[in-house]
Order: structure tokens, then sequence, then C-alpha cells
């Protein structure tokens, strides 16, 4: 198992190397850059503007044969300035080496546009990303595995169908439309004011006791939470329920069985194991997909400052060391969980051997 975590360990290096070379050219080559996007906030404030941000004397001189667009009327040094304020003075090679250098120290600078490092913002989003990965994660698999184990045990029966068929709408429900519901009907909208539009917390949270701070954390995280989870039921009920058909219908259950042993001892403690590796195995990567990724639509509608929204205004505006910074973090941390699963595999079941099966 030793090597194989070595070897692993070792491969992340080129894979991420891979997915970072590969992003790195295609937004490098997307129009619109962070020269473009100061070039287009200056001319909005004039000679002045420029002169103010940039410290430059303002000469008359319009450029011309400028790359970048809406260049024409700002002088050859003001766009020189420009470039060497966010590094496009050096050749794309010299800077994508240079960020591969700081991001293997975990430096990744500070954002182009907010005036804080990459680091404090990605702390600042943390609490939205927790509170809908942590909670939603938790509520899932506690809904979705019980459901499965009944839905296996009474297989083909009313219940069986009807459970199927409310987990497949929900699945069917985009999750953005099922929050605009929950809003018209819960928060203010046409119906009932029950629970919060926006925030995490109220505006008093601090003054609150222990026990009112949790309710009103609660209270806010509410319909987020069952707009983010309503799709989320349908693949790990399904995938636990076909794991315990599976393992009910072979050999060694039979035998429990013909021993004289009851049905919930079979299945409890015998099925449950073998049919559970994969979702347990399953877990870890499950929870930081959830964690990580983010939900913009929902963050948008419930005014919530999370990953998600901090990801797309980094694209929007080419924050480029917000875009290359997270995408370090998180495909770095993914590869790791990817590998904790294949440890926790072993772990559940050791008849597992990677280093046998040669992988």
């Amino acid at each position: 198992m030793g090597t194989y975590i070595l070897r692993r360990l070792l491969l992340i290096i080129p894979t991420l190397l891979g997915i970072m070379v590969i992003n790195f050219l295609i937004v490098q080559s997307a129009p619109g850059g962070p020269v473009e996007q100061m070039i287009f906030q200056l001319e909005g404030h004039g000679t002045a503007g420029v002169n103010t941000r940039l410290g430059g004397s303002g000469g008359e001189t319009a450029s011309s044969g400028s790359p970048y667009r809406g260049a024409q009327g700002l002088p050859p040094e003001v766009i020189a300035k420009i470039e060497a304020l966010y590094g496009f003075d050096k050749p794309p090679l010299e800077r994508f080496t240079d960020m591969l250098t700081r991001y293997a120290q975990f430096d990744f600078g500070e954002s182009f546009f907010r005036n804080q490092s990459v680091w404090q913002l990605i702390l600042d989003k943390m609490p939205v990303s927790v509170s809908l990965g942590l909670w939603s994660t938790i509520i899932i698999y506690l809904v979705s595995i019980p459901l499965g184990i009944r839905k296996a045990v009474r297989h083909g029966s009313a219940f069986d169908v009807w459970s199927s068929s409310i987990i497949i709408a929900g699945y069917a429900i985009p999750g953005f439309l099922f929050a605009i519901i929950l809003i018209v009907f819960f928060a203010g909208g046409s119906y009932f004011d029950w629970f919060p539009l926006r925030g995490l917390t109220s505006d008093n949270f601090q003054e609150l006791s222990l026990a009112g701070k949790i309710a009103d954390y609660f209270w806010h995280l509410a319909l987020p939470l069952l707009a983010y989870t309503i799709g989320g039921f349908a693949t790990l009920t399904m995938l636990t329920k076909n794991s315990f058909l599976d393992e009910i219908n072979r050999q060694y259950v039979q035998t429990a069985r013909a021993k004289g042993l009851s049905e919930s001892q079979v299945l409890y403690g015998h099925v449950f194991r073998n049919a559970m590796l994969i979702i347990i195995s399953g877990f870890p990567a499950a929870f930081v997909g959830i964690f990580f990724t983010g939900s913009l639509l929902i963050e948008v509608i419930f005014s919530l400052d999370g990953i998600g929204l901090l990801g797309f205004q980094a694209v929007q505006t080419r924050d480029y060391p917000v875009i290359f910074g997270t995408l370090y973090i998180f495909t770095l941390i993914g590869l790791l969980v990817k590998l904790m699963s294949d440890v926790v595999y072993v772990l559940v079941d050791p008849r597992i051997h990677f280093e046998a099966q040669g992988k």
C-alpha cells in the first residue's frame, strides 16, 4: 500500500502541471484580459484617472498599433505601466514559470481588482461553502442510505415505486428553479414570509445567545440547503439500492438465511458491510466535491457570497490570481482526496490490494 500511495503522490505533480498548463493557455488566449479590463476602467475616468491609478504624468501621444482593444487613445507609457502592473511585460512562458514557482510555495499573490490576497478572499468566502457543503452532504447521506436500503428490501413494492418517482422528480428540477419557488412561497414572495432572503446570519447575530445564534444560522440556511440538496438524493439512493440488491442475491446471503439467521441479522450483519464499500469509499470525494464546487445560482438567489460567486466574478473580470490560485488549490485537494478514497476503500475491505492489481 505504501508503494501505491507514493506512486500516486508522485503522479499528482504531472497531473497538476498538465491541468495548469491547459487552463493557462485557454485563459490567456481569451479576449478581455486584465490589461484590457484596466484600460476600460481608466477610459471611463479620463486622463486624471490614469494618472491617479498608475502614477504617470499623462503624455499626449496616442498609442498606435496596440494589441489591446480600446487602447488607441492612451499614451504608450500608460499601456506599458498597465502591462508591468499585471506582469504582462514578461513573455507567457516566464509568467507561467514564475506563477508555478510561487504556487509551489503556496504563495498565490493578490487579486488584481480586490486589493486582497487570494488566500484571504478564499477564507472570507469559506463560511458559505462550508455551510452548504457540510450540511448538504450530511443530509444527503443520512436520507439516501436508509432510503436506498429500504427500497432494496422492498424492491418492486408500492413504496419503491413512489419513492423513486419523488427522488427522480427532485433530480429533474433545477436547483435554481426550486430556489425561486421556495422564495415565492416562504421568503416574502407572494405567500408566506417565514424565512430570510439574504445572508447567512442576521444583523444582530453577535448579540444573540449561543442557542439563538445556532437557530438564526439554520434559519438562514434552511431554504438554500433545501434548494441545494433537492437533486442530490437520487444518485446516492439508487446506488445504495442497487448495491444492496446485488449483495442480497449472492450465495452467502442464501447460506446465512438457511442457517436460520433473521432477516435483520442477514441484512446488517452480512450484506451491509459489503454493500456499503463503494458508498463509504466515495464519501471523501463526494464531500469535497460539494464543499468546494459551490453553486453560483443558489448563492446569487439567496445573496450568499461564496466560492461559486467568487469564481464567476474572477472569470468575468479576468482576475488571473484568483482564477489560477483557486484552480491550483482545489485541483490539488481533489487529487489528494481521490487518493484518500482509495485508501479508505482498502481500510474498509482489506482484501483489496492495489499493488497486486498493478494500479
